[in-house]
């Protein structure tokens, strides 16, 4: 059996502030976007993870799909053992959430092939045990996301009148470097209320706090971030973390020679 773990952008990413468990608090919407990695699964005589496309960093117990497979196992003995391929092909530590993704579709994958019944709000919660922002791909749809990222409501949002150009500059932003970097922030109006406004306002309104250290530590990030406003984008910001940056635009443009010969560019 075979998935195709999507990715997601943040539209807009505050930092409320630190918690006593280490972790942070956050407001953000995660809009599910249409690039993809694979994940297949097939019956074996013991448990194989293997990987391919571009590489991932770190060892094979650390990655979420090999840790969703083990989590279920505690709770499903009966759960058969596996071959797992992974295929990546959403880049990595560039703000659009592709290793979350694999595991919660991993989690999703297993409890179809093998028929676990689990319901749906109980792979959300499994989802939560493999890291803060698993838990959207379980939904898999608009989300006004709080907490650490696993609080999660539902929004009617629909972009789909809109293209997207994706721009990753393959610069690796490591998640806890960037926490690291926030400050306290005070944000005059919340995520979900802006996100409600014309989408004209969103570029003075619609803030990610990642966006000013990042840009500080690689200053020429912002030359992408100017592009894509000349090209004509009605809204344009980081993603999550980064590096990844999009625009928003109400036709497909066509006037962003120096972004696809510099950096890798996907139109969606």
């Amino acid at each position: 059996m075979i998935c195709f773990p999507n990715c997601k952008i943040n539209l807009g990413l505050h930092i409320i502030g630190k918690r006593p468990d280490g972790y942070h608090d956050l407001e953000s919407v995660f809009y599910p976007i249409n690039i993809k990695d694979i994940n297949e699964i097939t019956p074996s005589d013991n448990f194989q993870f293997t990987v391919s496309g571009l590489p991932v960093k770190g060892s094979v117990d650390d990655n979420l799909c090999f840790k969703a497979y083990h989590l279920l196992k505690k709770d499903f003995p009966e759960l058969p053992q596996v071959k797992m391929w992974l295929h990546k092909h959403i880049p990595m530590g560039a703000g659009l959430g592709g290793g979350s993704a694999d595991g919660a579709f991993a989690l999703k994958l297993l409890n179809d092939k093998f028929h676990l019944n689990i319901s749906t709000n109980q792979l959300v919660s499994y989802a939560s045990q493999l890291g803060s922002d698993c838990s959207f791909f379980i939904l898999n749809k608009p989300c006004l996301a709080s907490g650490r990222g696993e609080i999660l409501k539902p929004i009617d949002l629909n972009l789909s009148d809109y293209s997207f150009v994706l721009v990753h500059p393959e610069i690796h932003i490591a998640t806890s470097w960037a926490f690291s970097q926030i400050k306290s922030n005070v944000h005059s109006k919340h995520i979900k209320e802006i996100i409600s406004q014309p989408i004209a306002t969103w570029k003075d309104e619609l803030k990610n706090d990642f966006e000013e250290p990042v840009l500080k530590k690689y200053p020429r990030l912002s030359i992408i971030k100017e592009k894509l406003y000349e090209a004509g984008a009605l809204y344009v910001s980081m993603t999550g973390s980064g590096s990844s940056f999009y625009g928003m635009f109400t036709l497909k443009p066509l006037n962003i020679g120096f972004l696809t010969d510099n950096y890798h560019v996907t139109f969606l």
